[in-house]
């Protein structure tokens, strides 16, 4: 069994955040969203880190036990199911505000009440977006400015989903999109999950709204990045699309 929230949560909000091989910063990160005002909890999914990710998210565990939950998985499963996972269980735990982001400090946690705040005061999905007021990337090449834009030109161009930031990871979500949303249904694991929940939330008459952040390269580790992510989320889009359009989404 997951140790997962076992007593009713002590906040109404909770940051699910992925891992693989991040015992370089997972520690501080978990630190900075436990300091942030609103008592913010933490769920950490880990894909079986071999660094230890998992080792020191426990530890932290045993010190909050009713604000830092672990979930151990046996290897890598994919950003996708990893998500989906923590959402159900961040979900059934009762949370009302159920937020995702990074483990690399590529967003950075001070953002975290920014997303709430906009959920509170009516959006249904907020994203921490890099391309609303601006470019707000810091620390990429160009060709990966180029990659990550350009696809969200290519994906209002096809589904007409009116978000900039189509591929961002720093969202918060109120409890009642992801109760609507059929996990069954969703079925991307890489950076095209992040599209198709954008899609589903938009498609059910969810509000979307962006907050602009500035979002920071990691320094430490290496990215997930591949170019078969870049094709999944090419086709995924097309699929997206035309199960819509056959009333099969």
């Amino acid at each position: 069994m997951p140790d997962v929230f076992l007593s009713p949560p002590t906040s109404d909000t909770v940051v699910v955040v992925p891992t693989y091989n991040e015992a370089g910063t997972i520690e501080a990160l978990v630190g900075q969203v436990l300091e942030l005002p609103g008592a913010f909890a933490v769920l950490v999914v880990d894909d079986g880190s071999p660094d230890g990710t998992g080792d020191r998210v426990d530890a932290l565990r045993q010190r909050h036990p009713a604000r830092v939950g672990l979930l151990r998985r046996a290897g890598k499963m994919g950003l996708g199911t990893a998500y989906l996972t923590g959402f159900r269980l961040a979900r059934d735990a009762g949370f009302e505000f159920i937020c995702e982001m990074d483990a690399d400090f590529s967003h950075n946690p001070a953002d975290l009440p920014r997303l709430v705040d906009a959920c509170r005061d009516g959006a249904d999905v907020a994203i921490g977006s890099r391309y609303v007021d601006g470019l707000r990337v810091l620390n990429w090449p160009l060709s990966r400015l180029v990659l990550s834009y350009g696809a969200g030109v290519y994906t209002r161009a096809i589904t007409r989903l009116p978000v900039k930031d189509v591929t961002a990871g720093f969202k918060c979500f109120r409890h009642r999109v992801l109760q609507a949303i059929d996990f069954s249904r969703v079925r991307s694991n890489g950076y095209s999950f992040q599209i198709e929940m954008n899609y589903r939330a938009w498609r059910l008459g969810f509000r979307i709204v962006e907050v602009p952040i500035v979002f920071t390269e990691r320094s430490e580790g290496e990215s997930k990045m591949s170019s078969a992510i870049v094709r999944e989320a090419m086709g995924k889009v097309w699929e997206l699309r035309a199960r819509d359009l056959v009333g099969r989404l």
